[in-house]
Formats: C-alpha cells, structure tokens, sequence
C-alpha cells in the first residue's frame, strides 16, 4: 500500500487566488471569542419535492450546509488548496491498484447520543449507502459519490477497509462531503423516507440535529464533549454558540430586510444579493461574505438531436461566441462579479481557465454563420433554405430575474433567435426526456471536476436522456474517455492532465456553453465572528461566536 499524496501543490496558488472573496468573517481584531447566545440564518425556501436532511439522500445545498455543522466526515478538505486532510480519520492507505480505502479512525470519538464511532460503525456506514442506492433505484444522491463501492472490511476497532470494483480517483474526496459523512448506523434500520425527516440521524459533529420540521425551520444544538475538529478549524472543540436556528424564507428582499433591522443574523440567499440588496446590507454595518461554488459553473448543454439546429456545432460555436459573460455578469449581478472561465467555478480543484476561448466574439460569432451560408434576414435573424435559425430555449415555471431576456437580446445581435418558452410543473418533468428543447442549463456543485460526469457522460448521468444529447456520438465517446482516464488511477498527474484536455475539449467543441460563474453570498452581522466557508462553500460554525 501507498500513502496518499494529493498532487495538488500547483493547484494551491490558484484556488487561493479563486475563491472570490472573504471566507472568514470579522474575526480578525474583533476581540476574545465568546460562548453562548443563538444564531440565526435565513435560507431560500426549502425543497417542495424531496424535503429531505439525511446525509446520503439529500441534494439540496442549504441542508447539506445544515449538516455540515452535525455529522462529520473522514476526511476535510482544504477550501484554499483542495487538499485532503484529517478528520475522523487520523490517516488512510490507498492500494497501488487503487480498489482499497483503508483509514485509521481517531479514538474516543462519539455521535451525539453516546455511541461509539469505531471501524464497525464506519462500514456500517458504506454498507447503509449502498443499500440506500438500492433502495431508492439509484435517486439518493450520494450515489454519484461511491461509484465502485462495494463493502467495508473492520481490520481492527480503529480501522476500516473500503473496497472499489474499479479505481475512481474521486473517492477520496467524496469521503470529505457531507454525502458521506458519518451517523449513526442504527438510522439505516429505518426507512430512506424517515431519514429524510431526520429520524434517527444522529452524527458526530459539534452541534446536534435538534429537530427538522420542512419547509418550517432546522435546529442545532450544541452538544458537550466534542474534541475531534479538523485542523481546518482553529476551534477544534466544542461549538462556541448554544444554539442556531435556520428558517426558510422565499422572498430575497425580506431575508436581506431581516438582516438589516437585526431579526436574523445571517441571510443565506440562494442566487447572489441584487447590486441594491448588497449596498443595503453593507451600510447597515453588516459584511457580504463570498466565496464561488466549486464544481459546475451555471452551464448550457444543447441538444443534438439530428435536425436539431444544435446538431450542428458550428452553430453552437457561434452561439457561445455571441454571448457576452462578462456583461452579462456585470448586468445581473454587480461590477464586481466576476466572469465565468470554463466548464467549472474557478475554485474547483484541476480547474483551468479557458477566458480566452469563452470570450465574447460577436465579430466571430458573425464569421461563423456567414461561412455556415446563414445570411441575415430583413428582422436581424439569420435565414439558410427559406428556414429561420431559431433556438428553444425552455425555462422553469419559477425561472425569475432579467438573465433570459439579457442572453436573448446579445445572441439576436449575432442573428440567432432564441426563442424563451415557459414550462409549465408537468412540461417541466418531462421536456428533457422527451427532447423537446434546443438549450437547456444546470450545474453541480462538488469540490471535484468528477462532478461534471453526472452530467454530461451518458454512463453515469443523472439524466441520461440530457446526456445522450450533447453532442454526437463521437464526441460524447471521447468525453467518456476522458473521464475514464481521469477517474480511474491513481496517479494524480494523470488526472490532471487528462481534466485540463477534457476542459479544452468541450470548450472547443461547445458542448458546454458557459454562462456564469456561481457564486455563494451571505450577509453577516456585525456582531457575527468567525465566519468561515467549507471547500464546497457551505457554513462552517466551529469557530462562529457573536459578541
């Protein structure tokens, strides 16, 4: 067996410099941390269709943030460089054929109703997901993060053994997650359903899940005796807050009006602060933290079909250079957003900036269609054999805000149409399995470019009927070899060099078209120190207090 040593050294100056701003509130000079008090945090509503606040099962990023704070995992990554580091694990061992995970667990460590989590209690754990997958046909989201997985092996109390059917160098961080993070096995003798209520889920974290009631409020609680942090957190002990209160609020003005007159300490809005939003947060004294969300940035995957105007990739190189992103950036989101690069958010790990290729051309975009034999008609579209080129662009019943109508009116200014449609709740179930879209846009957030294969590769995908359209057979064959090569080693040069030509690659043949870059916003108190983001921008509490 190999110790495990991340090559990330030239990936550490980069993600650094990527995270957009802030990530550690007003702790610096603002005085001796104190114990106690409660704090409350605003969220966008809750999930309508999968309420849901066990680990493994849920998707949604504002109670992955919640359970960040209660259940902790085997491993921690660093938001600044990506690097793996200790948790519940003291060390880990990867075999040279890279089919075993064998960690070495901290002692004394307890979930928070007094159970031991030993080495039993870890493969427990693996065992729980795999059947949850079983279970669910698939749908719990953490399925995505134990690809290969088949058991766990107890070597001796403290040590576990994870065994894959294949190599996937994303495992190791998918132990950091908090997909994979660490209850209570007796949770998994309860239903997917129940977990999901929170019934049972108890971990081993700094605060303890008081109760769930969805679409209402989450309560944590701080439990007593915790002294196993990561070395992330310069409060590796106990939680200095009491108490912290998380509510659900639709609208974005009413979050930020509640923090401004002091009803709620933090607001946590799903889409970035409006340019107006923000100033009013900041000259109420209180700070807008920001840090981009790793994976996926907010991208548009075209369908191509045959006879599909997407098909053709001319088209769809024309359709990328007659988008302006910086502006668009500017426009929705304020002069200081910044401006998407790639298929991934500047601080994913192996990200590499192709501004240059993703950079507004309309000069360009003309070019192309003019070579193409599209000719401008008298309405500014282009016309090729008496047919418009119009593009469908599909949007969700609760699509809001100016960004449609914005991209519609720059890539009109190439001569392509793009026709907005809404959906309705039943078309929008259904529109991508039955193919009846040209563009349609979404993203993924996780601490690992792996994560653009549930996308994006057919095999593996959380919607093969996407998927299978994103290009043509070919290319989406390559892709998959790219992956493959990527995922499936243990050699870390290999993968990065294989993620830096699978960006090129659906860059050059538009089978990502980016949009903008995601950004994870919260406005803080001023009486709120300590703030600090996660490596996949979510909360993290340990070293929060409030004077």
């Amino acid at each position: 067996m190999k110790r495990f040593r991340p090559a990330i050294a030239a990936l550490a100056g980069l993600l650094a410099l990527s995270a957009c701003a802030g990530g550690t509130g007003d702790d610096a000079g603002s005085g001796t941390p104190q114990d106690g008090g409660t704090l409350k945090l605003s969220f966008w509503p809750d999930n309508a269709n999968f309420s849901c606040i066990d680990p493994f099962q849920v998707y949604w990023i504002e109670h992955r943030s919640i359970i960040r704070n209660f259940a902790d995992s085997l491993t921690d990554q660093d938001p600044q460089t990506g690097r793996i580091v200790p948790w519940l694990a003291d060390k880990w061992e990867i075999s040279p054929d890279g089919l075993a995970y064998t960690f070495t667990l901290k002692d004394g460590v307890t979930f928070a109703n007094g159970v031991k989590l030993d080495a039993q209690a870890v493969a427990d754990n693996a065992e729980g997901w795999i059947e949850t997958v079983e279970a669910t046909n698939g749908a719990a989201y953490g399925a995505s993060y134990i690809q290969g997985l088949t058991g766990a092996e107890v070597v001796d109390p403290r040590t576990v053994k994870l065994t894959l059917s294949k190599p996937n160098s994303s495992f190791l961080q998918a132990t950091s997650t908090t997909n994979l993070a660490i209850i209570d096995p007796a949770a998994f003798a309860r239903t997917p359903a129940d977990r999901c209520l929170g019934t049972g889920v108890v971990g081993s974290g700094l605060f303890q899940l008081d109760h769930y009631t969805p679409k209402v409020e989450t309560v944590l609680t701080k439990r007593a005796g915790y002294t196993w942090g990561s070395e992330l957190a310069a409060n590796r002990g106990e939680a200095r807050l009491d108490r912290v209160e998380f509510s659900y609020v639709a609208e974005d003005s009413v979050r930020t009006g509640n923090l401004v007159s002091g009803a709620i300490d933090i607001a946590w809005p799903r889409n970035p602060f409006t340019p107006q939003d923000e100033t009013l947060i900041t000259r109420s004294g209180a700070t807008v933290e920001k840090r981009s969300l790793p994976g996926v940035a907010s991208t548009l995957f075209s369908n191509t079909t045959a006879g599909r105007p997407l098909a053709d990739p001319q088209i769809r190189k024309a359709l990328s250079k007659a988008i302006d992103t910086r502006t668009y950036a500017t426009t929705i989101f304020g002069a200081d957003y910044p401006e998407v690069q790639g298929p991934f958010n500047a601080t994913t790990p192996y990200f590499k900036s192709e501004a240059a290729k993703v950079a507004h051309d309309l000069a360009g975009a003309r070019q192309i269609l003019d070579a193409a034999g599209w000719t401008v008609g008298p309405d500014g579209y282009r016309v090729k054999d008496g047919k418009q080129l119009v593009i469908d662009y599909p949007l969700p019943s609760t699509a809001t805000g100016p960004g449609p109508e914005l991209l519609q009116a720059q890539v009109k200014e190439a001569g392509i149409k793009l026709e907005l449609r809404t959906l309705t709740t039943a078309q929008s179930a259904t529109y991508l399995a039955e193919g009846s879209y040209d563009l349609t846009g979404t993203y993924f957030t996780r601490a690992d470019p792996g994560a653009l294969q549930f996308i994006i590769n057919p095999d593996v995908a959380n919607s093969k009927a996407l998927a299978s359209r994103i290009g043509s057979a070919d290319e989406i064959n390559q892709v998959k070899a790219l992956f493959a090569e990527a995922i499936e080693t243990t050699d870390a040069a290999q993968t990065q060099a294989a993620y830096a030509e699978l960006q090129d690659y659906l860059i050059d043949q538009a089978l990502t078209i980016p949009l903008f870059e995601r950004v994870q916003k919260a406005g803080v108190a001023r009486n709120v120190h300590g703030f600090a983001f996660t490596s996949e921008s979510f909360l993290k509490l340990n070293d929060v207090w409030k004077s």
